[in-house]
């Protein structure tokens, strides 16, 4: 038998793996040009599954395992899973091939062909890996218009037991979001980042993807993910120790200078299997019920993977392939170039993507709230800031990121995901941030060009969009106050949006300005 393990399925007990016979069977891992380039991967998320797997099948191979491993730079390697599939089929002349459901739609779609081309029966098995199978997902979404988070974490809630006594949520109720709402205090010390040093084969595929992928956003330099269970293992001990405690009261803060503050950042193990769920949710409720950390900040965590993790997936899965191409409130602005770049004179969005070019990651709030909320408000193509934030972060895979930034950040599914635009102004990057005060825009200032931008776009996206959101009733406070707005004033925020938004660039074209010159003339 021939057993298929992809490279975001790195965990022994995957399903593909459970009835594994080391006398008779070959495990297969495949490094491979298309999916690393079907959109140009950020350098440190290469590194990382390559490195991961290599790991992996290393490990494999001290239990007596045969692995048939396929290196990049392999002789004859032909690029792709199928190609890959099709030469160990020929290698090995297995009685059927086995391999769990993928993350990805077209890599879903790809599985079908296999099943119709190999000449050997394929066997497609669930992804044990998750809390709620895709099969359940389905039957809780059915008949649904919306599909509410906050119902769905509470049915996992009882199902799975964490943070439940005697049938009710711990501490009285389902959800402490309002205690985890904290600006970060001066002086406040920061816990440092568990940093894993490469190892020779670490060291041998950064040599390998700066070579291949030179092209990529990102840097190499720091590289410094776990690559390894154990690593990983160690990751999440580090995290329950150190940043747990105060990971709820600070988990919507940011930070100028200080990408990681008390965030778990296991995501990229998570999603590539080197922790589970289970595991995770377990150590933080563990800590909690020993007194180590508080229910507010182990709730808060909780809530990120039992509830949002296991959400979006569902979603994913029950909505694909439909809800990709979704465009409900008609945007179709290019992306600016200052995305790849950072060079804008918005300082808050040259902190999270230079944070994000060295390091692949940036936390879930500057992800929402700084270039997300840009993106929603300047009204930026959906499909151009998916392939952004499915490029730039070592945790993206389009189960996770395109729910995220299709339906919470950009509102492009007209509300299946969330009730109402995640749209702010200036003051919540302030109220949440130090970035303003080292911004050239004034976050005070309402109109004009010294204006922080953030303030005339967000009421400008309220007008151009009053058709299709003014009834929602959580967004009736802000319409009531635009209501209240003079015409003069509303055709100056026009105004003011339309001058700002002319002057971005999408691209670095030879005598084409950039972002940061284009604003620099305004």
């Amino acid at each position: 038998m021939l057993r298929f393990v992809l490279g975001d399925q790195l965990n022994r007990r995957v399903s593909t793996l459970t009835d594994l016979d080391p006398e008779r069977d070959v495990v297969l891992l495949v490094e491979v040009e298309a999916e690393a380039t079907y959109v140009r991967h950020h350098k440190q998320k290469i590194a990382f599954l390559f490195s991961a797997m290599r790991h992996f099948a290393a490990e494999l191979e001290e239990e007596g395992v045969a692995v048939d491993y396929v290196r990049l730079d392999a002789r004859g390697n032909t690029g792709s899973f199928t190609g890959e599939l099709e030469r160990a089929v020929a290698r090995h002349r297995p009685d059927r091939v086995v391999v769990t459901e993928p993350g990805e739609w077209r890599v879903w779609e790809m599985m079908q062909g296999w099943r119709d081309d190999l000449g050997v029966p394929v066997e497609i098995r669930e992804d044990n890996r998750f809390l709620c199978s895709r099969r359940d997902f389905a039957r809780w979404a059915e008949g649904k218009a919306s599909l509410r988070m906050e119902t769905f974490y509470r049915l996992m809630r009882k199902r799975t037991g964490f943070l439940m006594e005697d049938g009710e949520p711990a501490g009285g109720q389902w959800n402490f979001d309002h205690d985890n709402r904290k600006r970060l205090p001066k002086g406040h010390t920061v816990p440092d980042r568990r940093r894993f040093e490469p190892d020779a084969t670490t060291r041998e595929v950064i040599a390998l993807v700066a070579d291949r992928f030179a092209g990529h956003f990102g840097d190499l330099d720091g590289f410094a993910w776990p690559v390894t269970r154990r690593e990983a293992l160690g990751a999440l001990k580090a995290f329950i120790v150190n940043s747990l405690p105060s990971f709820g009261d600070y988990q919507d803060a940011m930070k100028a200078g200080e990408p990681f503050l008390h965030h778990a950042v296991i995501s990229p193990a998570l999603n590539a299997g080197l922790l589970t769920p289970e595991e995770v949710c377990r150590a933080a409720e563990r800590a909690w019920r020993d007194g180590k950390a508080p229910l507010n900040c182990v709730e808060g965590f909780v809530r990120q993977i039992l509830g949002w993790r296991e959400y979006v997936r569902g979603v994913y899965w029950a909505r694909m392939p439909d809800y990709a191409a979704t465009n409900a409130l008609d945007a179709t602005r290019d992306l600016p170039w200052f995305y790849w770049s950072g060079e804008t004179k918005l300082n808050c969005i040259a902190q999270v993507v230079g944070e994000t070019r060295a390091h692949a990651y940036a936390h879930h709030i500057q992800r929402l709230m700084v270039t997300g909320n840009f993106a929603l408000l300047a009204g930026l193509d959906p499909a151009q800031v998916e392939e952004w934030y499915l490029i730039v972060f070592a945790d993206a895979y389009e189960w996770v990121e395109l729910p995220n930034t299709h339906g919470m950040v950009l509102f492009a599914d007209g509300g299946v995901l969330g009730s109402k635009p995640y749209a702010a102004s200036g003051a919540y990057i302030d109220r949440m941030s130090d970035y303003c005060g080292a911004c050239v825009y004034d976050v005070a200032k309402k109109a004009g060009a010294a204006a922080c931008p953030f303030n005339y776009l967000y009421w400008n996206f309220l007008i151009e969009n009053a058709g299709r959101l003014e009834r929602n009733p959580r967004l009736a406070m802000p319409y009531r106050t635009l209501a209240k707005m003079t015409e003069a004033r509303k055709a100056e925020i026009a105004a003011d949006a339309r001058r700002f938004l002319d002057s971005l660039s999408a691209g670095p074209e030879e005598g084409a300005q950039s972002g940061a010159q284009a604003e620099s003339e305004t």
